[in-house]
């Protein structure tokens, strides 16, 4: 009977102190911990100790130097299996650069993930692409017209064996990460050895502050940067176990990950909000937990949502789990994963703002029992900016603004990647010459913790407003909490104060009754909370679009709804569109 790897590492624990992953998986490989692979019953399935990953790469590696020429990039599948972490770091011995591709599930259909991969293996200029057996067919089926070979895992076993390897240097590549939010042109953001060696010292150092009793556990996917920096590569960084459940399971059975964490005292974990929903959603009081040493529940890859994290918090708070435990943070792939961790212990720090003074002046000033209700609006303070970073706060000018004040979040550190590959006009856009990166996000200080408001192109101007879709959407999820499941809000058509506001809302019934009971509620909580008139639309489940990260997109459910391919259950039709212009 196999047995996970301990939590102890038999030697002093480093904190991402090297300056590659081949030196960092070198110092793990003489420690016993290592990865462990689960079932979605959370039964252990497969083993890989830190010191056999580093031996299957390093044999890997030789043949994979013979393969293709130093920096040449690698498309690899990033399942959740011992495969994936070997064929990453024998790539890392072997001087190329691999680029972690989504799986099919997450894109919502063949057609749309084949043209997701070759937009991306054009963009990556892909020497070859690997994969296991099981996708071996939607892969060649994709790269048809491409001269990409695709290769299954069991197939690298059988290439020629060389003599020696060729493991990246300080100053060389490391990874390139496509955004989650990529669409029709993927970018592929840059890692490099420097970049991800100082993200992972600072999310192991001061980030999650790691000691000796740690141990992780993930549900996250590998193709998204929480998922591989902080659940794979972090950990290796400061060589602690780490215990997986597949992405699919997770969606399938939440709970094994809570089971995973009780059986094997696991300490840290990360989610985006909607994983800490979903086991709210799936409990069934059919077994016993104990969470008690789950002493960092990380939030991150999403908006922070305090009310489904205030659920979790009390169902879960009887079974051990620490009201101190949710430790929000912000971040982004173009700045390898984290850029700021709320302070350990502290919990969920909400901020109640005015909503109506931040519409006039761009203000988050604090909710006073004179605010009406309709404009109040509860935020998340997601931490302080690890050290060597630095976060300002800028208006629309690049003026840095004062606490308090709403603008457009900018970063510069050693983590920050120097760009997208191969995308000049996209890096330029984002990254400025003297290593700053405009995030795209919108935020404010508070007490020197900083607090995310939201994307700035997803703003809907409407009649001298600035309403966030999040608003609409949050409100009418909660007008129907256990009949709906997603929602998503959008403007289109006209220009300025012609803009129509869309919203739609999946729903888990088709029955006419229900159905018109849901609209009802829904559109009169609109009209109370947000004050906008909006068109709403119920839709059947699984008509959003999520990205790798879980995200919603809502470019894409836009270009979905625009393009008549969701139903209306309501008259169980495809939605009849009529544009008044550029959407």
């Amino acid at each position: 009977m196999i047995e996970p790897t301990p939590i102890a590492r038999g030697k002093a624990i480093r904190y991402g102190d090297f300056p590659t992953l081949c030196d960092a998986l070198d110092y793990a490989a003489t420690c016993e911990t290592g990865l462990n692979y689960f079932t979605g019953k959370a039964e252990l399935k497969t083993v890989l100790t830190y010191k056999d990953l580093r031996e299957k790469a390093l044999v890997l590696a030789k043949r994979l130097v013979k393969f293709a020429p130093k920096n040449a990039r690698i498309g690899l599948a990033a399942v959740s299996t011992p495969d994936f972490a070997i064929v990453f770091f024998a790539c890392q011995y072997a001087g190329l650069v691999p680029a972690p591709l989504p799986l099919p599930v997450t894109l919502g259909g063949r057609g749309s993930y084949e043209r997701q991969l070759q937009r991306m293996a054009d963009t990556g200029d892909f020497h070859a692409l690997f994969c296991p057996a099981t996708m071996e067919p939607i892969m060649s089926s994709a790269l048809n017209d491409q001269a990409i070979p695709v290769m299954t895992f069991d197939e690298l076993d059988n290439l020629p064996m060389g003599s020696s390897i060729r493991p990246f240097g300080a100053d060389d590549l490391c990874y390139i990460q496509y955004s989650s939010g990529s669409s029709s042109s993927p970018k592929g953001i840059i890692g490099t050895q420097a970049s991800v060696s100082a993200n992972c010292h600072g999310i192991s150092k001061h980030g999650l502050k790691v000691v000796e009793s740690d141990r992780a556990t993930s549900w996250l996917p590998l193709y998204h940067d929480m998922g591989l920096i902080g659940f794979m590569l972090t950990p290796l960084m400061c060589q602690l176990s780490v215990d997986y459940i597949d992405p699919q399971d997770f969606t399938r059975r939440p709970i094994s990950w809570l089971q995973l964490i009780s059986d094997h005292k696991g300490t840290l974990s990360y989610s985006p909000t909607f994983g800490y929903e979903l086991c709210v959603r799936r409990w069934r009081e059919d077994r016993e937990l104990d969470l008690s040493s789950w002493r960092a529940a990380g939030i991150g890859g999403d908006m922070v949502r305090p009310e489904p994290l205030t659920e979790f918090q009390e169902l879960f708070g009887t079974m051990g789990f620490s009201q101190g435990a949710f430790t929000p943070s912000y971040g982004l792939a173009e700045t390898t994963l984290a850029a700021t961790f709320a302070p350990l212990g502290q919990g969920l720090l909400k901020h109640t703002i005015d909503m109506g003074r931040y519409t006039r002046t761009s203000e988050a000033v604090t909710a006073t029992d004179i605010t009406p209700l309709e404009d109040r609006r509860t935020f998340v303070a997601c931490g302080t900016v690890l050290p060597d970073h630095t976060i300002e706060i800028r208006d629309f000018d690049d003026n840095v603004l004062e606490e308090n004040k709403v603008g457009r979040i900018c970063l510069k550190g050693p983590s920050v990647s120097p760009g997208y590959f191969r995308n000049s006009q996209a890096t330029e856009a984002s990254f400025s010459k003297d290593g700053w990166l405009d995030t795209g996000d919108l935020g404010y200080w508070l007490d020197n913790q900083l607090v995310v408001t939201g994307r700035f192109k997803d703003l809907i101007l409407w009649h001298g407003r600035n309403i966030w879709p999040q608003d609409i959407e949050w409100a009418a999820q909660a007008a129907a909490p256990h009949r709906c499941g997603r929602a998503c809000s959008f403007a289109m058509g006209g220009v300025g104060d012609e803009k129509e506001i869309m919203l739609l809302l999946e729903c888990r019934t088709r029955d006419p009754k229900l159905l018109d009971e849901i609209y009802k509620t829904v559109m009169g909580a609109i009209r109370l909370e947000v004050g906008v008139p909006v068109k709403l639309q119920l839709v059947p489940r699984s008509t959003m679009i999520i990205t790798s990260s879980g995200k919603l997109s809502r470019a894409r459910v836009k270009a979905k709804y625009l393009k008549g391919e969701i139903i209306d259950l309501q008259n169980e039709t495809p939605l009849q569109i009529v544009t008044h212009g550029a959407g």
